[in-house]
């Protein structure tokens, strides 16, 4: 038996992305028993996967921490996170170690100069990247989210409306140039007839009131009312997802749910688009492309030039034609 330590300290999207590294190694490696280290705050993403032998919490003790990593005498860490924070894990273990590469000077090239010389390759190859030498592969069945049976939306969590069938729509985001403008989710959730779920966290209640205010039983205000996990069980539940590059965006994609993604100050090139693996799925990605974009890897909580061009010139009633196409299409 070989023991292996996984590690992504954040974020819910990035740690999604590393899935089937968690999944390949833990199939393909005969007697794998594999160990993951994450954030504690980020628990509710890993913790009723599978393919996991234990999940390892970092909460605030680093001593405490690495005193508990060094009892499991682990053969081999694989880091997926690569920080200054996850080099003194491996120094402290002192076991053998892969680490992603994160592609930061090709990202700040992009970023700073608008050269993009970042390879053509989804970052779930690059993470797949560093178990190569154990013989692992890819299995090309995309990414993984596993729900508890207490995750699980009631019938009573759900309005009667959305009880045949809705749109989930993302309007929350970590950072304020990743989300689509209020006026854009209104325009959209008011021309398309169909019920509608918003979905974000208690920071995006009130503008989901907003959203909602011209009919609040077509739109459902679902922001700040439920967990992590909840909120993914209404993605999975929805026909497809409306979102910006956001963490229920890579859920979205786990459950292999058509995806309408809205991209504002991140682009598809840094290679952190939907990932479906060899299943075939709806995915549609709509970006204005304007000179200062990208303008961070990461993003702002505003435009740093003020125009917010990138978000605004992507005109709801592109979203609203694709998504009519859709709910008249076959996958329905």
């Amino acid at each position: 038996m070989k023991r292996f330590l996984i590690i992504r300290l954040s974020s819910i999207g990035d740690i999604v992305l590393t899935t089937p590294v968690i999944r390949c190694l833990k199939q393909q490696v005969p007697g794998a028993e594999v160990h993951v280290l994450t954030r504690a705050s980020f628990r509710s993403v890993l913790q009723h996967n599978p393919y996991i032998d234990r999940l390892h919490l970092w909460d605030k003790s680093y001593p405490l921490l690495i005193d508990q990593l060094k009892q499991q005498s682990f053969d081999a860490v694989i880091d997926l996170h690569h920080n200054a924070k996850t080099l003194r894990i491996k120094r402290a273990l002192g076991v053998p170690a892969s680490s992603f590469y994160k592609l930061n000077i090709e990202k700040y090239l992009l970023t700073a100069f608008k050269l993009n010389v970042l390879p053509k390759k989804h970052i779930v190859d690059r993470y797949l990247d560093t178990v190569r030498h154990l013989g692992v592969q890819n299995d090309n069945q995309g990414l993984d989210y596993f729900l508890a049976d207490s995750d699980q939306l009631t019938r009573q969590d759900i309005p009667s409306a959305q009880w045949g069938g809705f749109i989930a729509v993302v309007i929350g985001a970590a950072l304020g140039t990743k989300r689509w403008p209020t006026e854009h989710f209104q325009a959209l959730c008011y021309e398309l007839n169909h019920p509608i779920v918003l979905l974000g966290g208690k920071e995006d209640r009130e503008r989901g009131e907003i959203i909602a205010s011209s009919d609040p039983i077509k739109i459902y205000n679902a922001c700040g009312r439920f967990t992590l996990n909840e909120s993914a069980d209404w993605v999975r539940r929805s026909k497809f997802v409306i979102t910006g590059d956001t963490g229920l965006m890579h859920i979205a994609a786990a459950f292999h749910k058509p995806i309408i993604s809205l991209w504002g100050n991140t682009v598809p090139a840094f290679g952190m688009t939907p990932y479906y693996g060899a299943v075939e799925t709806a995915h549609v990605q709509l970006e204005h492309k304007v000179w200062c974009r990208p303008c961070s890897k990461i993003g702002y909580e505003r435009c740093p030039i003020g125009h917010f061009s990138c978000m605004k010139k992507i005109e709801p009633e592109q979203v609203v034609s694709i998504a009519n196409q859709w709910l008249n299409s076959s996958f329905r």
